[in-house]
């Protein structure tokens, strides 16, 4: 039951194969018996889940389901879910029980889907391996002394070790893609405002993108259909009607143009991988795909720029945690300045505190022009480089990460941890849509091809995903945890 599809899965119910508490009930067992080797849930929602998977029952019953009705899935732990604890993987927000939900969260409830939990992430989303999580590393279901990318590492890990058939993230800099490729699964990044970042709790608000991931690219549009949309609640959320994105699911891909970035191909990538990429490109050619190499020249500044860019939003995002009005607070503090200083030093991790003194320091007087001015201008010019190869080639089509997954522990130093997102940041900076697919492996560890579109273009994304999926069985692969564990 665990290695359906969402697609599969949702036949099965129409089917009347199985009930939406018989497959809920599977799952929470699965949780159960096989987190505490994973620890890719934060909290688990076992009653709610049972009511609302009563709920879906109910509703088929009286001819009242749609597709996604009593499908189970996660949310990343960033996401506001009322009456639910909701702590962004960190101390500070540990006893925070959300009052309302998200815009996703309330789409997806409208849509009958069936929450099973929060998801384990880096503390606030700052992370590219949720090693940063106040509860603990999660580890990846293909080898248990590797990370499963971050910072939606716990929803990556909990698909792909069959604990649940689909989960939501969030992308910052690459960290939707870049789990699901370390994970072995399917994960998209829409373009920037297409899904709303109401009740998503804030890292860089001009960066932060919502997500589906699955096991396939199938499974992604029929998610993406239930979360895109405009939100009247968002500033950022871009009125824009949704197309039905399983109608060019199946289109054929004959004189599709794909950019190979050369950027994407130089020093630092791992030969394997690079490989595995090269080989899938050769999967399109022979369905009927053009290829090209292209240049994105400004691709190099792309992490100095998000590093100053995405440090400056947290550091103001998070002002609001001051031990005051939500979160943790202090024992005893002295006056008001011991309340602020101590709330904040026992309530942020320190790859949280990094980002915020970088951020602080950018914005400062004197610094400001220096550093976040000259950031800004060099995204704007990254934005161009995609806009101008999108004039030449339909997609582009690259690595999603320079290597597999590394070892838990094996990227102390915060520099070579963020060169981990070297193919992934540029696509935030410049607002376009993403997503990864199964790709090969090293080893025992997944490869993930990213396909890159220009903006809105995540119909034709989920064409070229699917067709790859179609002709290849990466995406069917499972870890040995999880076959062990059947």
């Amino acid at each position: 039951m665990h290695d359906k599809t969402v697609t599969q899965l949702a036949a099965a119910l129409a089917d009347g194969e199985l009930t939406s508490r018989e497959l809920t009930s599977h799952y929470l067992q699965r949780i159960e018996r096989l987190d505490s080797k994973l620890n890719s849930f934060i909290t688990v929602t076992a009653d709610q889940a049972l009511k609302a998977a009563d709920a879906a029952d109910q509703a088929r019953a009286k001819g009242n389901a749609g597709l996604l009705t009593g499908i189970p899935l996660a949310l990343k732990d960033i996401f506001c879910t009322k009456g639910v604890k909701t702590s962004c993987g960190s101390k500070m927000l540990d006893t925070f029980i959300a009052p309302y939900n998200a815009t996703v969260v309330e789409k997806l409830n409208a849509a009958g889907t069936v929450s099973l939990g929060k998801t384990n992430m880096d503390e606030f989303a700052m992370g590219s391996s949720n090693e940063s999580s106040f509860y603990g590393p999660v580890k990846n279901p293909w080898d248990l002394s590797a990370v499963p990318g971050g910072s939606s590492g716990g929803s990556a890990a909990a698909v792909a070790a069959g604990l649940v058939p689909a989960a939501m993230g969030t992308d910052t800099g690459g960290s939707i893609r870049q789990p699901a490729a370390f994970c072995g699964i399917t994960g998209l990044k829409p373009t920037y405002g297409r899904v709303s970042r109401y009740g998503i709790i804030a890292y860089a608000s001009s960066l932060d993108q919502a997500g589906p991931m699955a096991r396939t690219a199938e499974d992604c549009a029929h998610l993406l259909n239930h979360i895109a949309g405009h939100d009247l609640r968002d500033s950022t959320s871009l009125a824009r009607g949704v197309p039905d994105y399983l109608d060019t699911l199946d289109a054929p891909l004959s004189g599709l143009k794909i950019g190979l970035p050369k950027e994407y191909f130089g020093d630092g990538l791992d030969p394997e991988v690079a490989a595995a990429v090269r080989e899938a490109v050769r999967v399109y050619e022979s369905l009927g795909a053009t290829v090209r190499e292209v240049s994105l020249p400004h691709t190099h500044y792309a992490i100095p720029a998000y590093y100053v860019i995405a440090p400056a939003e947290a550091s103001s995002n998070l002002s609001r945690y001051d031990g005051v009005r939500f979160g943790h607070r202090c024992e005893n503090p002295l006056d008001l300045t011991d309340l602020y200083k101590r709330s904040r030093e026992e309530g942020f991790g320190d790859e949280v505190k990094r980002r915020i003194l970088i951020g602080t320091h950018t914005l400062s007087e004197g610094f400001f022009d220096a550093y976040y001015k000259k950031a800004q201008q060099v995204r704007r010019l990254i934005r161009q480089d995609f806009l101008d190869a999108f004039e030449d080639v339909d997609v582009l089509m690259g690595p999603a990460s320079p290597s597999p997954a590394f070892d838990l522990g094996a990227k102390k130093d915060p520099v070579s941890m963020y060169l981990q997102d070297i193919y992934t940041i540029s696509v935030n900076l410049a607002g376009i849509p993403g997503i990864s697919v199964p790709a090969g492996f090293v080893g025992n560890r997944p490869v993930g091809l990213q396909i890159l579109g220009t903006h809105f273009a995540e119909a034709q994304l989920l064409n070229v995903a699917h067709k790859f999926q179609q002709a290849t069985d990466w995406h069917r692969q499972r870890p040995a945890f999880a076959k062990e564990n059947a």
